[in-house]
């Protein structure tokens, strides 16, 4: 049975990992950061969204800036089927 991470992949996901740079609630000045890493689509990436849309809402440090790096670990042209096996020796 394959991995939900390796069915993500065949369905398009990359991984995806964004350093988020946020300000500190009780000294504004200070800035903080917070690595966040998960599997989503470029070029919209979904689930960074609703991960930011919960931060915004939820928690008190504001954002400052995000930054995103996203890779494709199976790509179609490294997949391929197939159709016998050959033992040498």
């Amino acid at each position: 049975m394959a991995s939900s991470e390796f069915r993500l992949q065949m369905q398009g996901y990359g991984l995806t990992t964004a350093n988020i740079l946020y300000r500190l609630p009780d000294h504004p000045r200070i800035l903080q950061t917070y690595v966040w890493q998960d599997y989503d689509l470029h070029p919209h990436f979904p689930e960074l969204r609703k991960f930011l849309d919960f931060w915004t809402r939820s928690l008190d440090g504001p954002l400052h800036g995000v930054t995103i790096a996203h890779a494709h670990l199976i790509k179609p042209a490294e997949m391929r089927l197939v159709n016998g096996e050959f033992h040498v020796h």
